[in-house]
């Protein structure tokens, strides 16, 4: 099974949009903020917290994220969404065989989604490795979570 979360691109590049106009939008209103209190360096240092904020929670969350489980292999990978056709930033890849695989889990936090894969190493040790899906639908976490737990279900088959 193959599935990405591609189509979300758009959304964020226009998220970041709403975030550049609301930058100059509270720039040009910065006069109305100044009537309310007397210092303007602390409304400044609020609009600029505020701004700066919202920015690094919406670059945290967007991930692009693609499964991969056709083959032998499974690759999972994660890589940043705006300028990753440019540049290799924030990759965290991982590329295992399907009788690795001990486990996985959703966590779902507040803005934050993430898959945890639990997989054998060759040492015999057990690997944790996170990757973002908050922009995943549910629909395809859905069809991800049942393509590992049938992963799971052949590994025990086997192992028995």
């Amino acid at each position: 099974m193959r599935t990405n979360n591609s189509k979300v691109r758009n959304v964020i590049i226009s998220v970041y949009f709403v975030l550049i106009v609301l930058a100059v939008l509270l720039a040009i209103i910065f006069r109305v903020f100044n009537e309310l209190t007397p210092n303007p360096l602390i409304t400044i240092f609020v609009l600029v917290f505020g701004f700066g904020a919202l920015f690094f929670i919406v670059h945290f969350i967007s991930k692009y994220f693609e499964y991969d489980s056709d083959g032998l292999k499974v690759v999972v990978t994660n890589k940043g969404l705006l300028l990753s056709d440019h540049f290799n930033y924030r990759e965290h890849s991982v590329e295992f065989h399907k009788d690795k695989l001990i486990g996985f889990k959703f966590n779902n936090y507040l803005v934050y989604k993430e898959l945890v894969l639990f997989i054998k190493s060759s040492n015999g040790h057990t690997k944790k490795e996170r990757f973002n899906v908050t922009l995943v639908s549910r629909k395809k976490r859905k069809y991800i979570r049942q393509s590992l737990s049938k992963m799971i279900k052949e590994n025990r088959k086997s192992k028995d």
